[in-house]
């Protein structure tokens, strides 16, 4: 039962979406007036959900979060990729910089602003310009060329990340959130609270 506090909080969530994703696709390129505007963010409000199912084949890259083999994941959709909507330390779902027409899950592990460092000397330090992130995988056992992440490809451009991934189903009996930022986790709580069916996604594994 999902208490009165977390629907409002989720509402408000789903709103603010509502708005950034209509002004982002309708508005700010000056293709409707202020009351389609109005309107649109209604519909976006009522018809959409935060979240979308996707399922991944596995790898050893982001293990023990996606199993080898593969499962679910609930993916939160974000309007405004911005240092208020993503943070260091989640786990989000990115096109992959060396195939486009494949996905990955990464962990965020430096935003704009960050310098950064290399533990080879040989190496200059940079820092990460305007939307751009580095990425990382969390098993740390494998060399850059296994886990394909910042260290192989490089910096990656914010509008590459398609949602931050909050919670994650390897089989029907081994499924839960997924860690990420505390400032993220505390942001999506009311959204699991409200669009997580873990029968349905369980259903819906395709692995």
């Amino acid at each position: 039962m999902v208490s009165l506090s977390t629907w409002f909080r989720y509402a408000a969530h789903k709103f603010e979406y509502s708005i950034s994703l209509t002004w982002k696709q309708k508005y700010n390129v000056g293709q409707i007036n202020s009351t389609e505007l109005t309107d649109a963010i209604w519909k976006n409000f009522f018809q959409g959900k935060l979240t979308f199912t996707h399922w991944t084949k596995g790898g050893e890259a982001m293990a023990p979060i996606v199993s080898p083999t593969g499962g679910a994941l609930l993916v939160r959709k974000l309007a405004n990729l911005s240092p208020t909507q993503v943070f260091v330390g989640d786990v989000v779902l990115l096109q992959d910089p060396e195939k486009s027409d494949d996905l990955i899950i990464r962990r965020l592990a430096a935003l704009e602003g960050y310098e950064m460092v290399s533990s080879d000397e040989k190496d200059e330090p940079f820092v990460l310009e305007k939307d751009q992130c580095w990425v990382l995988a969390d098993n740390q056992a494998l060399k850059p060329k296994e886990a394909r992440d910042s260290r192989l490809f490089g910096p990656v451009p914010m509008t590459d990340i398609l949602g931050r991934v909050i919670y994650s189903l390897r089989t029907a009996v081994d499924h839960g959130p997924v860690e990420n930022s505390g400032i993220a986790m505390n942001q999506d709580a009311p959204v699991l609270a409200v669009e997580l069916d873990v029968e349905e996604m369980a259903k819906n594994n395709k692995t």
